[in-house]
């Protein structure tokens, strides 16, 4: 008997060892994603905020497709869509759109988005001056907001490109600021879908450094 008793007390700490350790996974995917594509250029990462150093010269004889793809992390319970699938462009003119985000739980969710670009070898093309993906959003229980983008397709892109596909899948990052006590940087804007609400995300550098715990 004391030695079944004993075998039960293994089993059970292992599988609480699995869990802890799935659980930590989780927080680790968002930075061990970013370190992956930045040493392999896989899975068309796309760049950080983009700041065009002349006027972009607008080719109006060539149009692109962009699509839109929203993708949610597993237990991410966010709605999560594009406003538009699709928009024609013409490359180096200035694109806005926007993302439709609701929290349908009872509780504050913290969240970051990560893009990547298809065909992979024309992420480099797409550049973003302002995207929700650059920090993190917070929504409370209920709330909802268009969550802003926009974006210049470079006039270099290879002419053999006619369609981009910019995907996001987006995750729940709130225990990982919880457990850490980040204080976060609150603001007013003014949406479309909820006229005047408040939100939080949480500064670049602040992200960057709580992420960055959950890889060591």
């Amino acid at each position: 008997m004391q030695q079944t008793a004993i075998k039960d007390k293994r089993l059970v700490l292992r599988l609480l060892g699995v869990v802890v350790g799935m659980f930590a996974f989780g927080f680790a995917l968002v930075p061990l994603y970013d370190i992956y594509c930045d040493i392999t250029g896989a899975n068309g990462k796309t760049a950080g905020q983009y700041t065009a150093a002349d006027a972009q010269v607008v080719d109006l004889e060539r149009t692109v497709t962009i699509q839109f793809l929203t993708n949610n992390n597993a237990n991410m319970p966010w709605e999560f869509r594009p406003i538009k699938r699709i928009l024609k462009v013409h490359p180096g003119e200035l694109t806005s759109t926007a993302f439709y985000v609701r929290n349908p739980t009872d509780r504050t969710i913290v969240a970051q988005a990560i893009p990547s670009v298809t065909p992979f070898h024309a992420a480099e093309y797409l550049h973003k001056t302002e995207c929700f993906c650059f920090e993190q959003q917070q929504l409370a229980e209920g709330e909802e907001m268009n969550m802003p983008l926009r974006f210049i397709i470079d006039p270099n892109l290879p002419k053999d490109v006619n369609t981009l596909t910019l995907s996001y899948t987006i995750f729940d990052v709130t225990g990982k600021f919880e457990t850490t006590g980040t204080k976060a940087d609150t603001r007013t804007i003014t949406s479309p879908v909820t006229s005047t609400t408040t939100r939080t995300t949480i500064s670049n550098s602040e992200t960057k450094n709580q992420l960055e715990l959950a890889v060591n």
